[in-house]
């Protein structure tokens, strides 16, 4: 192993991670780790809500028959600084295992806790989403992040039921500004799908 190579790490992504990226990489690939689930039991007071009014972001359950699907980085090292403050609001380093088609490595997961004071735990979907609808932060509307996840999700083949399920009730609510994000988020989702197969 290189000195260089010594340098580099995994993080694997499951939520704005996937579809936010603020960071340079020098790999990105579509993998999953085993033993979880995805969430949105975590409260957001500076990216998707305020301290007042704290929005709801997705974080990562123990699930032993679950596998979660997302994105994997090699970064360099000082990239984790970056990623630190961005995961700030509750967010812990975890050692994982990410797999992809070809095989696994060790790597690193941000995950927020039941024990994190931002932590919002379980509620009914229809009020999960009532939630989302109404919160908005420094980073944008919360249904933004939803449905942004969402699509992301979908170009990746992966299907989450419990987003699914939030996005749908997200679109076919009564909000008019959700409805507007929606179409916002499906827009440049065709408009990337036509990107790639145009490169493809």
């Amino acid at each position: 192993m290189s000195a260089e190579t010594a340098l580099q790490r995994w993080v694997f992504g499951y939520g704005s991670l996937i579809w936010r990226v603020d960071f340079p990489y020098r790999q990105r690939r579509r993998a999953w780790i085993r033993g979880w689930t995805r969430r949105f039991w975590q409260g957001s007071h500076d990216h998707r809500g305020t301290p007042a009014a704290p929005g709801r972001v997705v974080t990562l359950m123990p699930d032993p028959n679950t596998t979660c699907v997302g994105v994997a980085y090699q970064v360099d090292e000082p990239v984790f600084a970056h990623l630190d403050h961005r995961e700030k609001n509750g967010y812990e380093r975890c050692d994982v295992n990410i797999h992809f088609a070809d095989g696994s490595v060790h790597g690193t997961v941000y995950i927020a806790t039941q024990t994190n004071p931002a932590f919002l735990g379980a509620a009914s979907l229809d009020a999960i989403a009532a939630h989302i609808v109404r919160s908005h932060g420094p980073s944008g509307s919360n249904a933004d992040y939803l449905l942004q996840l969402a699509a992301a999700l979908d170009q990746l083949g992966a299907e989450d039921r419990h987003v699914t399920a939030l996005a749908t009730r997200v679109r076919s609510g009564p909000d008019e500004s959700a409805r507007a994000v929606a179409e916002s988020v499906d827009l440049q989702a065709h408009r990337d799908e036509q990107r790639q197969e145009q490169v493809g």
